[in-house]
């Protein structure tokens, strides 16, 4: 499953691409007939919470309205809508940019705090973000299995 989250549900594609899903973020203001377009296009599923999606010829196929005001929410409901598993790859893409993370050997060039230096790190290839297992993802994936336990 792909997914294309309108500018209402941006911290939820965040928590979908945290879950290891491919999933790209609208821009801020574009049209109702543009991100069905994009969703179609790229074969994604539109995650929104605006009715006036629905409107649209044929798309229930393409459109997934959410009726929820928080995250926590939202992730309940869009795991009964589409069955997501929220532990899918953990981790594996980047937050910022979707891109996949990929390991890095050779981690003398790469500044990071030293007491992490000898902990896997990885990094995104296209905006160079690097990423490691500190507290905040422990965090993160409590609430990740939350979520797919529901």
């Amino acid at each position: 499953m792909k997914f294309l989250c309108d500018e209402m549900l941006k911290g939820l594609a965040r928590w979908l691409r945290a879950a290891g899903y491919d999933t790209e973020m609208a821009k801020d203001g574009e049209t109702d007939r543009e991100l069905i377009r994009q969703a179609r296009a790229s074969r994604r599923l539109l995650i929104t919470r605006d009715n006036k999606l629905m409107e649209f010829r044929n798309a229930a196929d393409t459109v997934r309205l959410l009726h929820c005001t928080d995250t926590d929410n939202c992730a309940k409901i869009l795991k009964q809508k589409t069955s997501v598993n929220w532990l899918h790859q953990p981790f594996s893409r980047c937050l910022l940019c979707n891109t996949p993370l990929i390991g890095l050997e050779n981690t003398a060039e790469v500044s990071v705090p030293d007491d992490v230096r000898n902990t896997p790190l990885f990094q995104c290839p296209d905006c160079k973000r690097i990423y490691w297992s500190g507290g905040h993802v422990q965090r993160m994936r409590e609430k990740l299995e939350g979520w797919a336990k529901v």
